[in-house]
């Protein structure tokens, strides 16, 4: 038990975990992302406040006392920011260099040129492919707003159907932001439960290949079917990077952005082949391979293979690194906050209910990190909300899994992140506005395709918990 919880228990709050205790602090969980959920939906309160709001008011439903409350929120929020604060950084600004040299444009024009010699057959394909390779980087809102503009301009210029290149498109986007750190979602789980980032990693990318092809291009000939609409042309953008004289080539654009994977997967294989920790080998591997390191190594590399490459001067790469952090503020302090809150839960002693009650419900371990990710996803429209927060509550489960199954732990809750997207996810709207649908062809489409990635992605992980 926690300490706070041994303290909530000496000011006489509640009674040692029983089946009454269980009731209360399910009924305290319910309570608290109710009124995250009423604050965001009803109240347009920003996430961030919310989730504080929702932490705080947890506490008091949970008979905690308010200043252990407030100290498990901020200790959550600090832990959080510490552990994927950098990475987020280095992320942004890796993406920002990526999509202002023109190196995500040199992609998409290279992909989309051997594409189109197929006929178009090969074009939903293409379209998984440039939005897995650019969604490695980027924030799944990032990824939109880039990746789009192109969408809608292939459907436009080739005639081709809109759902049956946007789709893919999507699918490609939504997997990696759930399924493959170094995103925010997968970072903060991997981190709860203590797994290791190379191994779900590799394991991410096997769940990935598969689901993203079911979700992509092959539901995309039946949403085509379902909502067949030509691109808006009040959608389509100017390209950003038309005014640049170079761009970065396809080879070096790709390099770049694989590296930081290439080095997490080098040290997952060291790690398993080698397995001693004082091997040289070894020891060199887990510094270079370490999310920090790699993604450091790919934003300096970034700053000469795209920045310089696209002529970018040295004062307009320092602006272009400035803008990039400027916007993840806000994203930070709503994982910082989700941090909290997930605290807030394990410190009332919800991890020890979970496990608990999971004694009697004979359900998989997997199987319930889902269910509860899906519930927290339903009910506050945040993927990354609920892998933080489902990846606190399921936490304990980990503590005798072995390597393997700790990774599909975090799989199973970034999958459960995903299940379908309605009303009160940002990226509803957005993909609603950008598509021009109404909200019934956005759900048939997007909504849809967001439940396929989610329960195909969980049938693959327990195929591998089965091997593993």
């Amino acid at each position: 038990m926690t300490s706070l919880s041994v303290e909530i228990l000496a000011a006489g709050a509640a009674e040692p975990i029983t089946s009454a205790g269980n009731a209360r602090l399910g009924i305290a969980v319910l309570a608290g992302i109710a009124v995250i959920v009423l604050l965001i939906t009803k109240f347009k309160l920003h996430a961030f406040l919310a989730l504080t709001i929702g932490s705080l008011a947890l506490g008091a439903f949970a008979g905690a006392p308010l200043d252990k409350a407030i100290t498990s929120f901020t200790t959550g929020l600090g832990n959080t920011v510490a552990g994927v604060g950098v990475l987020i950084a280095l992320g942004a600004i890796l993406g920002k260099l990526l999509a202002d040299s023109g190196g995500a444009d040199q992609i998409v024009d290279t992909i989309l040129a051997k594409a189109g010699k197929s006929g178009g057959r090969a074009m939903p394909w293409a379209m998984v492919v440039i939005a897995s390779i650019i969604g490695l980087p980027l924030f799944f809102e990032v990824g939109i707003v880039l990746l789009i503009p192109v969408v809608l301009l292939v459907a436009k210029r080739g005639n081709y159907s809109l759902m049956r290149i946007g789709i893919p498109a999507l699918a490609g986007l939504s997997v990696m932001h759930g399924l493959i750190p170094p995103h925010p979602g997968p970072l903060v789980a991997i981190d709860a439960v203590g797994a290791n980032l190379g191994v779900t990693l590799a394991l991410g990318v096997l769940v990935a290949i598969p689901t993203v092809i079911i979700a992509g291009p092959v539901f995309s000939r039946y949403a085509a079917r379902w909502v067949d609409i030509p691109a808006p042309d009040r959608m389509i953008p100017t390209r950003p990077s038309e005014d640049l004289e170079t761009r970065p080539s396809f080879v070096a654009t790709v390099s770049t952005v694989l590296l930081p994977v290439v080095l997490m997967l080098v040290k997952a294989l060291v790690d398993i082949v080698v397995d001693d920790p004082k091997n040289h080998l070894q020891r060199v591997t887990d510094v270079i391979g370490s999310p920090l390191i790699a993604l450091l190594a790919a934003v300096l590399v970034a700053i000469f293979t795209l920045g310089r490459a696209a002529g970018f001067s040295k004062e307009r790469i320092s602006t272009t690194v400035e803008k990039s952090l400027a916007p993840i503020a806000g994203i930070l302090m709503i994982v910082g906050a989700g941090g909290g809150f997930k605290q807030t839960l394990i410190d009332v002693g919800v991890g020890q209910m979970i496990l608990d009650v999971s004694k009697d419900w004979s359900i998989p371990a997997l199987l319930l990190a889902w269910l509860i990710a899906v519930a927290i996803r339903l009910a506050t429209g945040s993927a990354t909300v609920a892998t933080i927060s489902a990846a606190g509550l399921v936490a304990p489960l980990a503590a005798d899994m072995s390597t393997g199954h700790t990774a599909l732990l975090v799989l199973a809750v970034g999958a459960g992140s995903l299940f379908f997207s309605h009303v009160n996810d940002a990226g509803f709207w957005l993909v609603k506005e950008y598509f021009g649908m109404d909200v019934g062809q956005t759900v048939k489409t997007w909504s849809v395709m967001e439940t396929i990635i989610s329960v195909v992605a969980l049938g693959f992980v327990l195929l591998l918990s089965l091997v593993i």
